[in-house]
Order: C-alpha cells, then structure tokens, then sequence
C-alpha cells in the first residue's frame, strides 16, 4: 500500500510537472491533474454524446440554419483573434446551437467545444452581450475550469475512465459538466477573462454584464438555477464594468441590427 501510494504521488507529481514546463500557457491556472491533450480528449468525447442525444440537447441543423451559425462563429472568431485566449490554436472551439427557448444556458466542454440554448440567444438583446457570455464560456475552457474543478473534488478517476471508454462514466460526466456550477473565484475568472478578450475589439468589453442586468431587472424570477450559487448579479455586474475600466477598454458599437437579425432567423 505504502509503495503504491508513493507511485501514485509520484506520477501525480510528474504529470504536474509536465503541465508546467513543457506547457507556458498552464501558468497561473491553478493544480490540474489532467493534461491539456486530455482536457481535448475529454471534450470530444463528451461532444460525441451530447451530439449523439438529439431528445435531451435538440441541436440546430448547421446546413438548415447556416445564417445563425455563420453569425456566431463570426462573433467568436473576433473573440479567439484578440490575442488573449492561451489555448487559441490548441482547443477546437466547436460551436452547437441547442434548440431550447426554456432554458437560459451556454457552457462550454474541456477542449472548447461550446453549446449555446436558443433561450439564452433569446434573452440577450445586442451581439456585445453575446459576445460576452460567449467569452465567459470560452475563458471557463481556456482556463481549464472543468478539469481544474475535477482534480479538486478527487474526480480523476472518473475522467480517466471516460478516457479508457468507459460509457457509464461518459454519461455520468457529460451531465456534470452540462449542469456543473463552478466556483466562485472561477466564475469571477471567466468574467475577467470575458473583459480581457473583448477589449482589443470594437465591443463594448463590459458586455457580459448585460446578462446579469437583465437578470437584475427581472427582481431574480428567472435567475437560472445554475447561477444560484454564483456572485449575486449586482456584484457581477460592478466586477465586470470596473475591469473594463481598469483596462482602459473603448468599445463603441453593441451590434444591436445585426444580433436582431441573426434572432428573426431562430426557430419559433
């Protein structure tokens, strides 16, 4: 027993190790036990499933509804070619549309695959609140949140599995990831990195706020249940601001025309 544990901290040393020399773009995103090559393993595979499963996540037809994802694959685009997402080159950064008006939602799986529900298209009003949502996902991949949030609850195992092609896990882990709720130091990460990638461009870089204002406005009626232990949406709203601040950031132009009409194409 004694042996086996002083392998098992061995190779945990090692492979943390290795995130840290061989890869600079893991610097100041915390003790992961996975390695990048599996954050990318681990998101293809979930992918397969969520893409395999059109009763629970109704994606949109990419050909039927090529206008939408022209729009916001150009919107993401504008965000990866910022300069400031590490993993720009290495992740697949994969956008789906599910079709869901009832569930105001996105996530994004370890190795950028993101999905994004009609509900939260829906509910944002301008392509600068989307595109900050849309960068608060790609910062919880790009920071490696999920892996990060695995190796701290002593979820390695399962991920490993998943990775040998355990199916059982792969099911159990793509429902945790679809409704994980991150920390609050890491969700505060994603907004700060939202303003970070939006700022070299022409968006108002604040314009993940616009979510939570809309929340605000609402009195919490419809707060998602994913937020529920997040930072309440005042302060989120403040944090997001006074970063954009802080940067010196000068977006002038929220898209609000052509966010309306990328809706009009929506499913009804």
């Amino acid at each position: 027993m004694i042996k086996f544990k002083f392998l098992l901290f061995f190779s945990a040393g090692m492979i943390l190790a290795a995130c840290g020399v061989v890869n600079e773009k893991n610097k100041g995103k915390g003790v992961n036990m996975f390695t990048v090559q599996q954050d990318i393993e681990l998101g293809a595979q979930v992918a397969a499933e969520i893409d395999g499963n059109p009763a629970q996540y109704p994606l949109l037809d990419s050909m039927q509804y090529s206008d939408v994802y022209q729009y916001v694959y150009k919107v993401r685009d504008k965000i990866l070619n910022s300069g400031a997402v590490d993993f720009k080159d290495d992740f697949q950064w994969r956008l789906r549309v599910i079709h869901d008006d009832s569930t105001l939602n996105a996530f994004c799986t370890p190795g950028g695959y993101i999905y994004i529900y009609t509900g939260i298209l829906k509910f944002l009003e301008t392509e600068d609140e989307f595109a900050g949502v849309l960068g608060h996902e790609i910062a919880h991949a790009d920071m490696r949140h999920s892996t990060r949030q695995m190796t701290k609850m002593g979820a390695i195992q399962l991920g490993l599995d998943v990775l040998a092609g355990d199916m059982v896990a792969l099911k159990q882990i793509t429902g945790a990831l679809v409704g994980l709720k991150f920390s609050r130091s890491h969700e505060s990460e994603a907004d700060e990195k939202s303003v970070e990638y939006l700022c070299p461009t022409d968006y108002y870089a604040h314009g993940g706020a616009g979510f939570f204002q809309k929340i605000e406005a609402l009195g919490g009626s419809k707060t998602p249940a994913f937020l529920s232990t997040h930072p309440n949406p005042a302060d989120r709203i403040e944090h997001f601001e006074s970063h954009a601040i802080a940067l010196g950031c000068i977006g002038n132009n929220n898209h609000r025309s052509e966010y309306q009409a990328m809706l009009a194409k929506l499913p009804k």
